[in-house]
């Protein structure tokens, strides 16, 4: 039997869903934990990687990330195959979601740069978030931590400015560090979250044999403004 939870918090993007104890072939039960932190801000980050650095360390969505594996650690679910997800910012065309808010900035003629634009993006489509979930599902060998992210992150700037062209906005005003600690302040959330750099690849998924239907980030941001076009179907 498979087990899924649909969450309703509005902050959530919709077909994000918290997966527990689900059906594995051959090792019983998998337990499938995400590290997340999640605020409605221009981009959402989840910790997909840990540096040895204190003060890397001590920020704030690698505590939360940190607390959400310890917490998988720490539970106790025998004869359980437990699988850290460790996932990039999940994009969907769903209202309320990062996406959503990233592409009313790009509307409004505000999809700009992030601070300097050079710190680094790691994403992934909605579809192969759930297709790589599934793969690990079924892979009874996968186990411990992995990242779910694309094989193509990009600094902000280029991040952008890919948005922009998939909406045909020919413009994007910038947001330097005051207006993001502004913004940050407002929503009750963490510039860090907009401006801190994470290149971080599925380097286990690669390995592994999976294949990413979105590898790239303009195909990904064309598919994804399609469907909003389209009544984000």
């Amino acid at each position: 039997m498979v087990g899924v939870l649909q969450l309703s918090d509005p902050r959530l993007i919709g077909p994000y869903q918290l997966i527990g104890r689900l059906g594995a072939g051959g090792m019983g039960r998998v337990f499938l934990g995400v590290s997340a932190a999640r605020r409605p801000v221009a981009v959402k980050i989840i910790h997909a990687e840990l540096a040895a650095d204190p003060e890397f360390r001590a920020r704030f969505s690698v505590e939360v990330a940190m607390a959400w594996e310890r917490t998988l650690d720490e539970a106790v679910v025998p004869a359980t195959r437990r699988v850290k997800l460790r996932a990039a910012v999940i994009l969907s065309p769903d209202r309320g979601g990062i996406f959503d808010t990233m592409l009313a900035l790009v509307r409004r003629g505000l999809g700009g740069t992030a601070g300097d634009g050079r710190q680094y993006i790691s994403w992934i489509h909605e579809a192969d978030f759930i297709r790589a979930v599934e793969w690990l599902i079924g892979n009874e060998h996968a186990t411990g931590a992995l990242n779910l992210a694309a094989p193509d992150p990009l600094p902000n700037r280029e991040f952008m400015a890919a948005l922009r062209a998939a909406w045909g906005m020919p413009v994007g005003l910038p947001a330097t560090r005051w207006m993001l600690e502004v913004g940050a302040f407002l929503m009750r959330t963490e510039t860090e979250l907009v401006l801190k750099s994470r290149r971080v690849v599925p380097g286990r998924l690669l390995k592994g044999g999976f294949r990413f239907e979105y590898p790239s980030w303009p195909a990904a941001a064309w598919d994804l403004c399609a469907r909003v076009r389209s009544g984000r179907s």
